[in-house]
């Protein structure tokens, strides 16, 4: 793992955003105005150092570990079972949105965790399933009364970064219509589709993240580091924002300079601001930090 040289602090992220031609280059978590005026956000960030191995393959029992813990401390509730309960009732009708793109896919391990979990609080197994690209056509989804929203965080060509907020692009017919200007307007799909309200779970995938790209469908594994984490909320934004956080400091210290996210991801901020799906500010986050703690970056 590349070791972290200096502390990022948050004068060096308005640093950052200030030296980008209007001030706020990839850094959509600083707002120059208030955001709408909610209460703040709860987010869960947990991490082992044993989660990923040095093949890269993932350990299925720390994975299943990390997940339950980040979901009882988010709620407050003491065992994992109760957790998932209160999530999730034996009624519910759950689409699992995950991200297949082949380079860096939500993993199976973790896919198969959520399915368990989902049985064991009583959604019966014919309601439920996991789903990308078939959304539209997909009986479960098309009658679900919930869903999860899972994939892993990368840098991304088009909206700076793939993000949870971006992962419901394929809930819409015609997903290009909402590329202008690095995707900003990725929120209104949460709103034209309703998915915000059936939305019970938000899982950004930090196990080895991609922090950086260069073109369309990009990938290499020298910006790939086994940060070993996960970011559970129930608010999409704040969970994205914690992790542009974390992306844009290992850019900085990985470059040896500031290197804002390139284009700047500005659906995170418009989320808050414009389509009022959550907090984006630092100061509206309530950041829970679990297990790991070398090279947080955050």
């Amino acid at each position: 793992m590349e070791s972290t040289k200096r502390v990022i602090t948050r004068r060096d992220f308005i640093k950052a955003g200030a030296i980008a031609a209007g001030g706020l280059m990839g850094l959509p978590f600083i707002s120059i105005t208030d955001t709408h005026g909610a209460g703040s956000s709860r987010v869960v960030l947990i991490r082992s150092n044993d989660v990923v191995g040095q093949s890269g393959a993932l350990n299925s029992d720390i994975l299943e570990n990390m997940l339950d813990q980040a979901v009882t401390r988010l709620l407050d509730i003491p065992d994992p079972a109760s957790a998932w309960r209160e999530l999730f009732t034996a009624s519910d009708i759950v689409g699992i949105k995950s991200n297949e793109w082949g380079r860096l896919p939500t993993p199976d391990a973790l896919e198969e965790a959520l399915v368990r979990r989902l049985e064991r609080a009583g959604v019966q197994p014919e309601n439920i399933d996991v789903d990308d690209r078939g959304v539209l056509r997909n009986r479960v989804f098309k009658k679900s009364t919930a869903l999860i929203n899972v994939r892993p965080m990368r840098t991304h060509h088009w909206s700076g970064l793939g993000t949870l907020l971006k992962n419901y692009i394929m809930f819409v017919p015609h997903p290009w219509a909402y590329h202008g200007n690095a995707c900003e307007r990725l929120g209104a799909i949460w709103q034209e589709t309703g998915v915000h309200t059936k939305t019970r779970l938000n899982i950004l995938v930090m196990l080895t993240p991609l922090f950086h790209g260069v073109g369309p469908h990009h990938f290499s594994r020298r910006y790939i580091w086994p940060y070993g984490g996960l970011i559970v909320s129930r608010d999409p934004v704040a969970a994205d924002a914690t992790g542009a956080r974390i992306i844009q400091a290992k850019r900085n210290d990985y470059f040896q300079e500031e290197r804002p996210i390139s284009p700047p991801p500005r659906h995170i901020a418009a989320a808050d601001s414009r389509f009022r799906l959550g907090n984006s500010h630092p100061d509206r986050i309530q950041l829970v930090k679990l297990g790991w703690d070398e090279d947080l970056l955050i």
